[in-house]
């Protein structure tokens, strides 16, 4: 009652002003969005719903997108069918979520997310504010004044091609303006990672924070430190996978949301050398986003965390460790310093623990040993990485151009080149790899194995 009373008094719901203000309804003519930019299967959810007599619309992010000229990666639905009633017309779904039902509906290859219109009271709230049930259902009006961001609270509906917009989002979206519905201190503390979205998309789109959604940022990250860090680490994922992920990363710092929040970024930001490694690897993660290529998660992190596992590597050499031990100790301490405050998921780790410890295997260029690296599953993984790692000088590029040869060669032609490589490092005498060997040998003891490496 008492939540109710301030929100008509202040209106801090806005629910009054939806009600008072009739959308702009906005015909083909007028944004140019025409249904074959919807893809078959959320045409077919749509048209299947209204067939029932519900309400349907295309929403959120690729209505945005359409009208920004971008092809969208994936269509969400909003119905004013509940769940149940979703589930019940369509044979291939499923009801998800507990803190907000919606359902998947499997039409061929595609997913598309159905969700009913949720209503202007909010449901079970903690102490600080934060939605913790929301399995309140209510009209087209109420959804909208409930969605993040104006630009996302447009609604499109392709039987008559018309865009329905009740938060001027169309007007800010040609200001290239990201714009909070609502009281934006209050919508951070109903969900605190709506600062991280506003971050991911302003940098995404290019599109600037307005200043009134932008100033509580800032005295509202210290709630994020409460989010179950599966949460908080699927958010990172999404920065990484927007296409603008360094952008994403430096908008973070800009708005005061990696420190103490993101340990994994205050260590990727803080730590010495590692920079122009950082943009190239991240650069070449945007372009196969943007081209819709698969993008391995473990390479990105293995990428994110490489300047401090490279530093402490080389620390380790420095002091008299040998190559391999070193950088499996590098590896641990780095592993250890990020598992203490946010663990990265195993099917993760692995992957960027592998693309690691493969790198002092293409030193090794004598007898069968480049024939056994190029049968490891990661090897191509392992050497782009190490492509990489050259572009910024870390290692010779002509170690780059030799492996790349040895690849696509023949048998024959393999053999050469490992006969070139041995004849390369016995030129170079007593500062060459053959001294290093002879070195080795000599102080070669009982053979130890190391984790995930060689004798």
């Amino acid at each position: 009652m008492i939540r109710k009373l301030f929100s008509r008094v202040f209106d801090l719901s806005g629910n009054r002003a939806a009600n008072k203000t009739k959308p702009r309804v906005m015909s083909l003519a007028q944004h140019g969005v025409r249904r074959d930019g919807v893809s078959n299967a959320a045409l077919r959810v749509v048209s299947r719903l209204q067939e029932a007599g519900h309400a349907a619309y295309v929403v959120g992010g690729a209505v945005r997108d359409l009208l920004l000229g971008v092809t969208p990666k994936d269509f969400d639905i909003a119905t004013s069918a509940t769940p149940e009633e979703v589930h019940h017309l369509f044979r291939r779904s499923r009801i998800i979520g507990r803190r907000f039902r919606i359902v998947h509906v499997m039409m061929g290859p595609e997913t598309i997310e159905v969700t009913t219109f949720r209503g202007g009271e909010i449901g079970k709230t903690s102490d600080s504010g934060r939605i913790m049930a929301d399995n309140t259902y209510g009209s087209q009006a109420e959804d909208a004044q409930r969605r993040d961001f104006t630009v996302n609270a447009l609604f499109y509906n392709p039987t008559d091609e018309t865009i329905i917009d009740y938060h001027h989002g169309v007007k800010d979206l040609h200001a290239r303006k990201l714009v909070m519905i609502g009281q934006p201190a209050r919508r951070y503390q109903e969900d605190p990672v709506r600062m991280l979205r506003a971050v991911r998309l302003a940098a995404k789109l290019g599109f600037e924070i307005d200043e009134h959604t932008r100033k509580p940022i800032a005295s509202h990250a210290g709630l994020l430190k409460n989010e179950p860090p599966a949460r908080l680490f699927d958010e990172l994922l999404k920065l990484l996978h927007s296409g603008q992920a360094y952008a994403c990363l430096q908008k973070l710092r800009d708005e005061g949301l990696s420190r103490g929040i993101f340990p994994l970024l205050d260590a990727v930001l803080d730590e010495k050398g590692g920079e122009a490694f950082l943009k190239l690897a991240l650069a070449n993660t945007d372009e196969r986003v943007r081209a819709d290529k698969p993008v391995s998660v473990g390479f990105m992190l293995a990428a994110l965390l490489w300047a401090q596992v490279n530093n402490r590597w080389q620390a380790n050499i420095a002091r008299g460790d040998k190559s391999l031990p070193a950088l499996m100790l590098a590896m641990s301490e780095v592993e250890s310093l990020q598992d203490n405050d946010f663990a990265i998921p195993r099917r993760f780790s692995a992957t960027m623990r592998e693309i690691w410890s493969l790198q002092p295997r293409f030193e090794s260029r004598g007898g069968a040993r480049p024939f056994r690296f190029l049968e490891q599953p990661r090897f191509r993984a392992a050497f782009d990485f190490y492509s990489l790692r050259a572009e910024v000088g870390e290692v010779p590029h002509d170690m780059v151009q030799w492996w790349s040869e040895f690849q696509d060669a023949d048998h024959n032609t393999r053999q050469e080149l490992i006969a070139e490589a041995a004849a390369a490092a016995k030129e170079l005498g007593e500062g060459g790899d053959a001294q290093r060997k002879k070195r080795r040998r000599r102080r070669r003891g009982p053979a130890r194995t190391t984790e995930g490496g060689e004798a």
